[in-house]
């Protein structure tokens, strides 16, 4: 295609829009669908785009997005938590699986240093695959789940640092590695993490304060965009820069806005990604030597899954024979950050273009048979029984519980009291505040929160929102409050959300849609009036059970009343007859009668109508 901009941009868009869906349907997920619509579009498919190359380097921002957000997500915590089954199992997977498909490629007559290269970029198996096969099965959180989560956790880790290493391995082929390069590396990372440690949160903080959210986006994408060109120019990774970033600001209270602000742009960059990839595959080179592609296909799907299975069943997993094979089956398959690291290679002289087509090629079909294959590998596994004593799960069945079940929005005076109390029992939650005064200063405490605005969904599901079974909706605006109720009714159903309300009738807005309302002042009041009715000489004893019988009464009242109070008419009559109530259950305790219904009313109320 040799049209605009914009035709080609169309051409992207509609062919994720068609294909997406479709795949989506048959159970082949988001990334084979881009992979196929690049092959359809490419210059062995109809031939829509030619400049492959172009797209490509353009569409690599999205794997420098998707490090910026992996960056984010790593924080210390959560990595002790799950130290053994990452750097363990991870590092093993890793070591073992180089080690082999390293020797293979030696044997092929690859340089050494290619080769180190070429069997840890095989070794790494797709995070987007395999977490989207995982979760679309529902066994996330299973014992092999959990396991392949940590796998896929190291092998991001160990992206970052092959990547910032290939530029100096292309260097050493032609020229002595010298001190002085890798000085010129360690200071370029230096810079950026005293930058962005020291510079990031202050201009985050100053652009917070404008109230203006395209500001935010933009201040969020130049922040990475800007710390990978940093590290571009140094003459490292692009991905490193922005992973770094990611990682100084994963403590940080704009941590869930920040993840919130780039996921769309890496979403959609990620997918022109897989689809400028999809285009590179060289269908006439799978063509011209099928066998030579099928061979690697077969050896590279070998090769990691009896290394998976071999290190499923060590320690610290130990995972069941049938366990250990469903965790093969989902991550022996190649991975995107092999695309980037051949592409990498490839710019530095470290493979040539033969090699790299054959490897992306294998690696696009792994991507492209694994669904297919897990399906059989499922068939399989259901018809072998489950050993009964199959052993202790692996010692890492707490992660889960780790993680937050409780949201608090808004953390004023109101949400405040709600979070200490959460604390004070080690219930672990995330706490939210859009005013950014307020954040700074309960941060200075020692309190952990997030900026952000609750009545966003892209922030929701930032902060982990498809987990959370409680929502605590406490912000002062009751405006803010009902928005905040009405959007987590529609994406989490089955979440309990509890609300501060401002008043009655704010309290029956809320409780149409569900949540469980708490009104302010009601309960401090309600406080008052007890002490009051002590100083006035009412014994203490029975000063708390007329404050007891009084809310209980007022709850039961809101709750009739919710069923009228868009009827003035009956709203007017349920008061009255309420007062009435009331004072005649009071009334029976100064009279001493057991019996409410035997004192006389003060003032009966009269009948509607």
């Amino acid at each position: 295609m040799h049209g605009s901009g914009l035709e080609l941009a169309l051409v992207f868009l509609l062919a994720a829009v068609i294909a997406v869906p479709v795949f989506k349907k048959l159970g082949l997920g988001a990334v084979l669908a881009y992979l196929a619509a690049g092959v359809v579009l490419g210059p062995d498919g109809f031939g829509l785009v030619r400049d492959t190359d172009r797209i490509l380097n353009a569409a690599e921002i999205g794997v420098v997005m998707l490090l910026f957000v992996i960056g984010l997500e790593l924080s210390p915590a959560r990595l002790r938590v799950m130290r053994r089954p990452v750097f363990v199992s991870g590092g093993l997977q890793v070591l073992l699986s180089a080690l082999a498909l390293g020797a293979i490629a030696y044997a092929a007559h690859l340089h050494w240093k290619s080769a180190i290269v070429v069997g840890l970029g095989l070794a790494l198996s797709s995070t987007a695959v395999g977490l989207q096969l995982l979760g679309e099965r529902k066994e996330l959180n299973t014992d092999y789940g959990r396991m392949a989560f940590a796998i896929l956790l190291f092998q991001d880790l160990v992206a970052i640092p092959l990547l910032a290493a290939i530029p100096l391995l292309g260097g050493a082929k032609e020229q002595t590695l010298t001190w002085t390069v890798a000085m010129q590396a360690v200071g370029a990372v230096a810079l950026v993490v005293i930058g962005g440690r020291y510079l990031l949160r202050y201009v985050f903080r100053v652009v917070a304060r404008t109230k203006m959210p395209e500001v935010f986006t933009a201040t969020a994408l130049f922040a990475v965009l800007g710390s990978a060109w940093f590290m571009q120019e140094a003459g490292l990774s692009a991905g490193l820069g922005a992973f770094i970033a990611g990682v100084l600001l994963a403590d940080s209270e704009f941590r869930h806005e920040l993840e919130s602000q780039i996921q769309p742009f890496e979403g959609l960059l990620l997918g022109l990604f897989f689809i400028a990839v999809g285009m590179g595959i060289d269908l006439d080179r799978v063509a011209a030597e099928p066998l030579l592609i099928a061979g690697g296909v077969l050896a590279l799907l070998l090769v990691k899954f009896s290394i998976l299975f071999a290190v499923g069943r060590m320690w610290p997993g130990r995972l069941p024979p049938r366990e250990a094979l469903a965790l093969g089956g989902v991550l022996w398959l190649g991975g995107e950050f092999a695309f980037v690291v051949f592409n990498e290679a490839t710019r530095v002289r470290l493979i040539d273009s033969v090699v790299h087509d054959r490897l992306v090629a294998m690696v696009g079909i792994s991507m492209a048979l694994t669904p297919l294959l897990l399906i059989g590998i499922s068939r399989l596994l259901r018809q072998i029984p489950v050993a009964p004593g199959a052993g202790p799960g692996p010692d890492f069945d707490d992660i889960e519980d780790h993680r937050p079940k409780v949201l608090v929005a808004g953390m004023g005076r109101f949400g405040q009291i709600v979070a200490r109390l959460l604390v004070a029992q080690r219930i672990p939650f995330v706490a939210l505040e859009s005013n950014l005064d307020t954040v700074e200063g309960l941060r200075r405490l020692g309190n952990e929160l997030y900026y952000g605005d609750p009545t966003r969904p892209d922030l929701l599901r930032a902060a982990g929102g498809e987990r959370i079974k409680v929502f605590v909706m406490a912000m002062d605006n009751p405006d803010t409050n009902t928005r905040a109720v009405r959007l987590v009714r529609r994406m989490y159903p089955d979440a309990k959300v509890f609300v501060r309300a401002r008043d009655r009738q704010h309290a029956w807005r809320l409780m149409d849609m569900g949540a469980k309302v708490f009104r302010e002042l009601f309960g401090s009041s309600l406080t008052m009036g007890e002490e009051v009715l002590v100083a006035l000489g009412m014994s203490p004893d029975m000063a708390a059970d007329h404050a007891r019988r009084f809310r209980e009464h007022d709850n039961k009242l809101l709750a009739a009343q919710h069923l009228v109070y868009d009827d003035d008419v009956a709203l007017r009559q349920t008061s009255r007859e309420s007062r009435a109530e009331l004072m005649q259950l009071f009334a029976a305790d100064s009279s001493g009668s057991d019996d409410p219904a035997q004192v006389p009313l003060p003032e009966p109320p009269k009948p509607v109508g």
